[in-house]
């Protein structure tokens, strides 16, 4: 199952308190990592490949999972990336955050805009389909990868604003008379 984006962040929160810390002046830095590079664990096996670098950042493809990581959990070392987690233990931890993750987006949780202010509640889950009651009253029905949990509850892909301008714009353009 791959990582959705927003389970990047719940993800990168927890690893950034790995078992074994790496001090910030050995971190790597960006002119250091690029894409291909090896990601190693403390004992030399292997825990996957970068995919690409975004700013502080990197993306860890594993064998199971691709996980967005804060830099400053790795070092370099010998054209490798050293981090402190195997790559079991870094498989386990996304699984968790996604379980997580997923468990916070059911019926009547409550729904908040990217910009952390509340949107609404979600009113159904139908297959890949949430439908979310906005705080004006309209609904909206989403694709499920655009609404992530969080220990808040579900968060949506756009802010507040932007959901309930594009629910304004919908209700707008259907034909009169269609019941909605």
């Amino acid at each position: 199952m791959p990582l959705n984006r927003f389970a990047y962040f719940a993800c990168a929160a927890a690893i950034a308190a790995a078992p074994v810390a790496i001090s910030s002046a050995i971190a790597a830095t960006p002119a250091e990592v690029s894409a291909g590079m090896q990601v190693v664990d403390p004992d030399g096996g292997t825990v996957g490949v970068v995919t690409a670098v975004k700013g502080d950042m990197l993306m860890l493809k594993t064998s199971a999972h691709e996980a967005q990581l804060p830099l400053a959990s790795f070092t370099a070392h010998e054209g490798k990336l050293l981090f402190g987690m195997t790559a079991a233990q870094l498989n386990a931890e996304v699984e968790k955050q996604l379980a997580a993750a997923n468990a916070a987006v059911v019926v009547g949780a409550q729904v908040f805009g990217s910009d952390g202010t509340l949107a609404g509640q979600i009113d159904a889950i139908d297959g890949d389909l949430v439908t979310v009651k906005l705080a004006s009253g309209q609904t909206v029905r989403l694709p499920r990868s655009g609404v992530a949990g969080s220990d808040k509850g579900a968060v949506l892909g756009v802010t507040t604003a932007q959901i309930n301008q594009l629910a304004t714009q919908a209700s707008a353009s259907q034909p009169a008379g269609n019941g909605k």
